[in-house]
C-alpha cells in the first residue's frame, strides 16, 4: 500500500504543477491583467463547458470519458511547455514530443495505459469523444479571449503586439474581417469545429456579453 500511495502522490504533485503554469498565449498577446489564467484553470473551464454543452445539446458521447480526456490532455505541458500555433512547431513534432512526455509523467500509475490511450484519442480527433473534447478545448480558449477583450485587458493594436500582428497567420485573419482578440481566436478555430460548435462560436462573436472582472462583482 505504501508504494501505491507514493505513486499516487508523486503523480499528484507532478500534475498539479499546471496550477502554476500560465497559459503562454496570453503572455504572447500581452494581456494586461495582473494575474493571467493558468493551464489548470483552462482545464477546469473545458470541463465545465463540456458539462454545459452536453446538458443542453444532444451529443453521442460518453461524458465521463470526455472529462477524463480534458483533465489529462495538458499533462505534456509540464515537460514541453504550452506550445501555441505561433511557435512554429509542426503538429507531428508536438504530437511526438507530447506523447513521450505523457508516457513519462504517467509511468508511476497502474492505469497509465488507459490514461495514455485517452490522451492519444484526444490528440487524434477520430472518435466522437475525442472530437467533442477537442472542440471544448478550443472553444474554451475562445471564450477566455472574449473575457479578456470585454474587460479591457486586450489591445491587439498595442505596440507590444506589433510582431504577432504582422505574422502571416494573423494578417490573413485580419484581411478576412477579424477586429479583436476573440474574433481572431474564433476565426482561427472555426473551421475545426462541427456545425454545432461553429454556431456556438458564431454566437460568441455576435453577442455583447456583460462579462465583468472578478474585482467588479461578476
Amino acid at each position: 500500500m505504501e508504494n501505491q500511495i507514493n505513486n499516487a502522490l508523486s503523480f499528484y504533485y507532478m500534475a498539479t504543477q499546471l496550477k502554476y503554469l500560465v497559459r503562454s498565449g496570453w503572455l504572447r498577446w500581452n494581456i494586461s491583467k495582473e494575474r493571467l489564467e493558468s493551464v489548470a484553470e483552462h482545464i477546469y473551464g473545458t470541463c465545465i463547458l463540456a458539462i454545459a454543452i452536453e446538458s443542453e445539446i444532444k451529443y453521442d458521447i460518453d461524458l465521463g470519458r470526455v472529462l477524463k480526456m480534458l483533465v489529462l490532455h495538458e499533462l505534456e505541458e509540464i515537460i514541453i511547455g504550452d506550445i501555441t500555433p505561433h511557435d512554429n512547431v509542426s503538429d507531428e513534432q508536438k504530437y511526438n514530443e507530447g506523447m513521450k512526455a505523457v508516457e513519462e509523467i504517467l509511468r508511476p500509475l497502474i492505469k497509465k495505459e488507459e490514461y495514455y490511450n485517452l490522451i492519444d484519442e484526444f490528440n487524434k480527433k477520430e472518435t466522437n469523444d475525442g472530437k467533442f473534447a477537442q472542440y471544448c478545448d478550443k472553444l474554451e480558449a475562445d471564450l477566455q479571449a472574449n473575457y479578456y477583450h470585454l474587460n479591457g485587458f486586450s489591445n491587439i493594436n498595442s505596440e507590444e503586439n506589433k510582431n504577432i500582428m504582422n505574422s502571416p497567420k494573423i494578417t490573413n485573419l485580419l484581411a478576412n474581417g477579424a477586429t479583436n482578440l476573440p474574433k481572431l481566436f474564433i476565426d482561427y478555430d472555426i473551421a475545426k469545429f462541427d456545425d454545432t460548435f461553429s454556431q456556438i462560436a458564431d454566437y460568441i462573436k455576435k453577442k455583447d456579453w456583460e462579462t465583468k472582472d472578478e474585482n467588479n462583482n461578476i
